[in-house]
């Protein structure tokens, strides 16, 4: 059913829905929109309103070939919208849920433009704050770049700074998605452009390994992987982008690549993996940390592969129907929290067929490498004694009770 939102647009189809609101497919005076049209009980809020009125002349003035861009902030009654362009394709969501990961030159060219995206945001003054494959559009109707990658477009730009009022968050809340966290939104502290850099870097492990650095199990744990732990070595890239990623990943923000940095860095890596086939890695298990809730189910998608990527902050909750939720906001674990979860390196994967640790095949396999030892030392013992046997048995032939006594033993 078709709607008004204010005086110059009507959406008429929903196209997708999220924890911040819904987002149709639109018609204004210059042409099909893209509206997120906000909760009603985020329209309600007048000190958001008032936050939304106050931040219309930044995101208005974004402009960039790899940004969504926002045409118009709409305050009417109980509505609440952002007018963006609309954008002819997918979200990399949904070709993670797809493809599960993507070959390496094509993932560093999508990070490629995401990066330079932000590289205006961060000029602007703007952060996203809230970066991950739901929020990055493919432009199915672009020319192909590298690796056959189509032009990739950072949007929901805004939406977390809207809805993080002090009110709603204060000093015991976070927004964002924790997988892609960085360690100083999880300490409390105001997010700065390195969070996007921490965040962007995430997405481009998950693009190339399918899984992302620190997620799994309880959302608690995952935070707290974030802040104690180091990310764990992806097999098979070249040293020069797995460098790259660590740089991104780093606790410290000081010591991030800025967005202009990375995005150039990144095209100069292109040659280095061009060609290259996606990765044979397989997920690393959660870690069976202590006293960690086990996770909630994932919910299947289309091809019948397992979601990936984001975890749900309720246990038992499902994401919305269209797997868009852009913002949640749970418990800043304590300081004693954070520090009884120091393991090292999180989450390591596995050689693609290796049994997983503690499954039926990894014990199997124990169990058969034991009995093999097993049975060669055996072997070894028992060849020891024959040998053992033949060498004093040749001497004995001609010695005497005395010298037979006073030999030595000869031991294996």
């Amino acid at each position: 059913m078709a709607r008004k939102i204010g005086s110059r647009y009507t959406a008429n189809q929903i196209l997708g829905r999220g924890s911040a609101g819904t987002v149709w497919l639109g018609e204004g005076p210059e042409g099909p929109v893209a509206i997120k049209l906000l909760r009603e009980d985020l329209a309600s809020d007048q000190e958001l309103v008032g936050r939304f009125v106050q931040e219309r002349t930044a995101l208005l003035g974004l402009e960039h070939p790899n940004v969504v861009s926002v045409r118009d902030l709409v305050v009417d009654g109980n509505d609440l919208a952002l007018v963006m362009d609309l954008v002819r394709g997918t979200d990399l969501r949904t070709r993670l849920d797809r493809d599960r990961r993507l070959a390496p030159e094509a993932a560093v060219a999508i990070v490629a433009d995401v990066a330079d995206g932000l590289a205006a945001a961060h000029a602007a003054g703007v952060v996203h704050r809230d970066v991950k494959p739901e929020n990055v559009l493919l432009d199915m109707q672009g020319p192909l770049g590298p690796g056959d990658s189509h032009p990739a477009l950072l949007t929901d730009f805004g939406v977390a700074k809207l809805i993080d009022s002090p009110r709603r968050t204060r000093a015991t809340k976070i927004i964002g998605t924790p997988d892609y966290l960085a360690p100083e939104i999880v300490e409390g502290l105001p997010p700065r452009a390195a969070v996007d850099i921490y965040a962007l870097a995430t997405v481009l492990y998950e693009l190339l390994a399918g899984f992302t650095p620190f997620g799994g199990g309880h959302p608690g744990a995952v935070l707290r992987r974030h802040v104690t732990e180091s990310v764990a070595p992806l097999p098979g890239i070249p040293d020069e982008l797995w460098q790259l990623i660590v740089q991104c990943l780093a606790k410290a923000p000081a010591s991030r690549l800025r967005a202009s940095e990375l995005g150039g860095r990144l095209r100069e890596l292109l040659p280095l993996v061009a060609g290259m086939p996606p990765l044979d890695v397989d997920e690393p298990d959660a870690e069976a940390v202590e006293e960690e809730r086990p996770a909630p189910p994932e919910e299947p998608v289309a091809s019948g592969r397992a979601r990936r990527g984001a975890v749900p902050l309720v246990p038992g909750a499902r994401p919305a129907d269209s797997n868009r939720d852009t913002h949640t906001s749970m418990r800043v674990p304590a300081p004693d929290e954070l520090a009884g979860g120091a393991r090292g390196t999180a989450r390591v994967p596995r050689a693609a067929g290796a049994p997983r640790p503690g499954s039926a095949r990894h014990r199997a396999a124990t169990r058969r490498r034991r009995v093999v030892v097993g049975v060669a030392a055996v072997a070894l013992a028992a060849a020891a004694g024959v040998g053992t046997w033949l060498a004093t048995s040749g001497d004995d032939a001609g010695a005497t009770p005395q010298d037979t006594k006073n030999s030595a033993p000869v031991t294996p």
